[in-house]
């Protein structure tokens, strides 16, 4: 990846790791250290660059958000990731959670149903010259079935329910990562599969934009 940008904003990335994301119990350290690498601001319109490091999600192109950075760092964290495995995004949207993944895991699948959006974010990963990542343009609810199965996946928007094809193309041992409930609030959900059963937990509330598809939300 290259270093070289938006060296700038370095301290400022320090500065919302420890104010939003140590102070709010996230000890990762390689979670940690892909985020202080990764510049927010760059997945953002250029009249929000001001905002990139406040504690919030912020909205983006195409009536999408990017989400708030202690999420990204939660969920991430929750995906309990290792260099050697094959992660399974749905949802690319800014391509920031993509970033983050890509620094953590050996190969990222990232899904966007929007065109326009996913060839946007693919240029802005292509500047920081990360090449870990295959894109594909579909509907995410139905996974990426060529490439599975996956060490893990994780889901960007809400969902009514958890997609069974996700949860079919998880490896045995994966860990699927999803915001679970209504069309305004929802849970995170953790999933570990274990031969052929899958333990669920829950984690905290939150609030996503909604999964469509033809196992999400259909408008």
């Amino acid at each position: 990846m290259r270093d070289d940008l938006h060296k700038d904003t370095l301290e400022l990335r320090r500065q919302m790791i420890d104010r939003q994301l140590r102070a709010r119990g996230l000890r990762g350290k390689q979670t940690l250290a892909a985020i202080l690498r990764i510049p927010r601001e760059h997945f953002l319109p250029e009249h929000l660059h001001r905002e990139a490091y406040n504690d919030t999600a912020l909205p983006i192109d195409f009536g999408q958000t990017i989400s708030q950075p202690y999420i990204v760092a939660y969920m991430t964290e929750h995906l309990d990731l290792s260099p050697h495995h094959r992660v399974l995004e749905i949802g690319t949207g800014s391509g920031y959670q993509t970033a983050i993944l890509s620094m953590l895991a050996a190969q990222v699948f990232t899904v966007e149903h929007i065109p326009e959006l996913a060839n946007l974010a693919r240029k802005r990963l292509d500047v920081l010259n990360l090449r870990n990542i295959e894109y594909r343009i579909a509907d995410g609810t139905n996974g990426w079935p060529e490439y599975a199965p996956f060490d893990r996946i994780i889901v960007t928007a809400g969902a009514p329910y958890v997609p069974k094809p996700l949860a079919d193309q998880l490896a045995d041992s994966g860990i699927l990562v999803i915001p679970v409930g209504d069309r305004e609030h929802q849970r995170l959900m953790h999933i570990r599969k274990s031969g052929d059963r899958f333990i669920e937990g829950t984690l905290i509330g939150c609030r996503f934009i909604k999964l469509v598809g033809e196992q999400g939300w259909k408008d």
